[in-house]
């Protein structure tokens, strides 16, 4: 089984931020990505590092069982929560009240693209990890992602 720690970084004052991940089968490291880009918020970027880290699954390791954790708890509840709802309500969000306008979704193009993603690669579990807290995946993660901001 393969083990992949994502993790994204942001600075509000330059809106910048980072994104990163690393791959671990048996404790070994395998591979690591980052990339930086502008950007709005840190959600994004805790995103685009899970979204990053299935692309890589899919293009490297398609058929293997993977692991795939964040510090996230916005991404693991939106892929486990709302991402199938969000799905079936054209990527809007719906509110009781039937004349309030259908909110969009932040980043809803990347959310669309990590549900394909994760449609396609059923083997792809998403884990969370408590950030900060001497999991050396977690914190090699963290420093890359933040090398850009």
């Amino acid at each position: 089984m393969l083990q992949i720690y994502s993790d994204g970084s942001f600075n509000a004052a330059s809106r910048i931020g980072g994104w990163a991940f690393i791959v671990f089968e048996d404790g070994d490291q395998l591979h690591e990505a980052n990339g930086c880009e502008p950007g709005m918020d840190n959600n994004r970027f805790e995103l685009l590092a899970v979204t990053k880290a299935v692309k890589w699954v899919e293009e490297n390791a398609k058929s293997r069982e993977v692991w795939l954790w964040t510090d996230s708890f916005h991404v693991v509840e939106g892929c486990y929560r709302w991402r199938k709802i969000w799905r079936n309500n054209g990527w809007h969000r719906i509110t009781a009240n039937a004349h309030a306008r259908r909110r969009s979704i932040p980043n809803a193009l990347l959310w669309q693209e990590l549900d394909t993603l994760l449609m396609h690669n059923a083997n792809v579990e998403i884990q969370w990890c408590k950030g900060h807290a001497e999991t050396p995946g977690n914190i090699r993660a963290d420093m890359l992602a933040r090398q850009f901001t």
